[in-house]
């Protein structure tokens, strides 16, 4: 992607970029929204984000990918530390984060808010 030398760094940062949903480009097909990567003083590369609902979307399967199993067939103390772990990473901010966690979970909503409800008063 970068004729600059800079393979090490894009080969550093692409586990970086990869967890976080996000699309590696060359650097001059770089949007205003995308994030261009500097390497001894060169644009190496360019970083597309997600939108934030993909990157839930990324972040279940990650979880999943983690667990080994699908997360509907986790038991209920797993869920409930899904739930926290994606509460602080920001989940529930996303518009629809608790029905898409619900159903990645395989549980209803109200159960989501439960376990939300539980950490809190913990």
């Amino acid at each position: 992607m970068s004729g600059a030398g800079g393979e090490p760094f894009i080969a550093a940062v692409k586990p970086l970029v990869d967890a976080m949903g996000g699309e590696m480009i060359p650097p001059d097909e770089a949007g205003p929204d995308d994030v261009v990567l500097a390497w001894e003083g060169r644009d190496a590369v360019a970083v597309r984000l997600p939108q934030l609902a993909d990157s839930l979307d990324h972040i279940l399967a990650a979880m999943e990918r983690r667990k080994g199993v699908p997360l509907a067939d986790l038991d209920r103390r797993a869920k409930q530390e899904v739930v926290r772990i994606l509460e602080a990473r920001g989940a529930f901010s996303v518009r629809h984060g608790v029905e898409t966690v619900a159903s990645a979970l395989g549980v209803s909503r109200f159960t989501v808010y439960n376990y939300l409800n539980r950490e809190k008063g913990a």
